[in-house]
């Protein structure tokens, strides 16, 4: 079930179908994992073992500052990878938080079998190629708003790439995201209500 809602994942990116050898690497190279909600799949100070791709639930990735407050990295839902990419590449102790915000379903994958797969199967190499380019044009998106945009720019700009998104996570992880605190948030919604 796990492995058969991944394959559908991958055929977005390559419209070559697997041969049966290639799918058998993927069932010894995914491995099936849950978390309930608020359990932890990555502490600070921890190395990130494994990159997650959610089939169901929901995630996030945060930091937490000296006075205690979370800010909210990524956010991630069904077919979304989670993981501490600089932690996982260089193998040092992650800045990042990863936890499940609802009870999560997930397939985990180590750094070596993610690089065998990226030299043996041409359909992972293709999807990890595609998610790096989207990647970098989203994280880029993402820092000229935090720099120039004005709140409601921000959430509007939130609600047009991520749609759903502000129907599974609460207003307050949703401002933490957008680097705003929930009183604005809350501000800047009724003035959108108002036009």
């Amino acid at each position: 079930m796990m492995l058969a809602a991944f394959f559908d994942y991958l055929k977005k990116f390559s419209s070559n179908p697997l041969s049966d050898d290639e799918k058998e690497q993927f069932e010894k190279a995914l491995i099936p994992f849950s978390l309930r909600k608020k359990q932890y799949l990555l502490q600070a100070g921890d190395h990130c073992k494994h990159f997650a791709f959610i089939i169901k639930g929901a995630m996030r990735q945060y930091s937490v500052d000296e006075k205690g407050n979370e800010h909210i990295i990524q956010l991630g839902v069904e077919d979304w990878w989670m993981g501490d990419r600089e932690s996982w590449v260089m193998s040092t102790p992650s800045l990042y938080h990863i936890d499940a915000w609802e009870d999560t379903e997930m397939l985990l994958i180590t750094r070596e079998s993610a690089l065998k797969l990226l030299k043996e199967v041409p359909a992972f190499s293709e999807m990890t190629r595609q998610l790096d380019e989207r990647n970098n044009m989203a994280n880029q998106r993402r820092l000229t708003s935090s720099i120039s945009a004005t709140a409601e720019k921000r959430y509007v700009n939130f609600l047009s790439c991520y749609p759903t998104l502000h129907e599974r996570f609460p207003q307050h992880i949703i401002a933490s995201y957008l680097g705003i605190n929930k009183d604005t948030l809350s501000r800047v919604k009724r003035q959108l209500l108002t036009k």
